[in-house]
């Protein structure tokens, strides 16, 4: 079965190519099959495969791939009693982005920052990263991609004023990352610390039945 392949991997896999075919030209092997490894890599990091996600639109869906390290209530400086939803990737997950629900991105806010390990608590407010607030008529639920360690790039396609649909890719972060969802508390979560969950198909929280009919 063929696994789709993100575009943004042709930045880093062409150059790799290249230079292995230059490498092999020159009969130089040792380095020529480094090269090639790391090309293998990027298009496993790179993967991308098809998702299908259960059809109940109560179910509130996972954005990542990845282990849940945390999850803890807090106050929202503007939405009052919240609860937060800490998704680890490693560098062997999938690491597109997914809406978890259907809506319109209200708010998008993007925060430079440090690099700390990504499991870590502090990375929410002092880590590189990009929250989108979407917007569905009754919540306002926030996803926040954090880079980690070792990623030192978020990518996004999407742009506030965007109507986005649940499961739909958003965006990446290269290479190892942490992704936040951030919930009313009166939702009910569906995951426990511990569990491994993917992105656009595992239920993370539920609706009310009667708010999503």
């Amino acid at each position: 079965m063929r696994i789709p392949i993100s575009g943004e991997s042709i930045r880093f896999l062409l150059p790799l190519l290249l230079l292995s075919a230059a490498l092999a030209l020159f009969q130089q092997w040792a380095i020529c099959s480094v090269a090639l490894f790391l090309a293998a890599f990027v298009l496993f990091f790179f993967r991308d495969p098809e998702r299908r996600f259960p059809e109940d639109p109560t179910l509130l869906l996972s954005p990542a791939d990845g282990r849940v390290v945390r999850i803890e209530e807090y106050i929202h400086p503007e939405f009052g009693p919240r609860r937060k939803v800490s998704i680890f990737l490693s560098v062997f997950n999938v690491h597109i982005n997914r809406f978890p629900c259907s809506g319109k991105i209200s708010r998008m806010q993007y925060f430079p920052g440090k690099f700390m390990a990504a499991f870590k608590k502090e990375a929410s407010l002092e880590n590189e990263r990009n929250t989108l607030e979407i917007e569905n008529g009754i919540h306002h639920i926030l996803v926040t991609q954090i880079a980690g360690l070792i990623a030192r790039r978020i990518v996004c396609w999407k742009k506030t004023g965007d109507e986005v649909s649940r499961g739909e890719r958003f965006g990446l972060i290269r290479f190892g990352s942490r992704v936040d969802l951030d919930l009313p508390r009166d939702l009910q979560i569906l995951v426990r610390i511990g569990d491994t969950v993917r992105g656009g198909k595992d239920a993370m929280a539920r609706f009310e039945k009667s708010n999503h009919s």
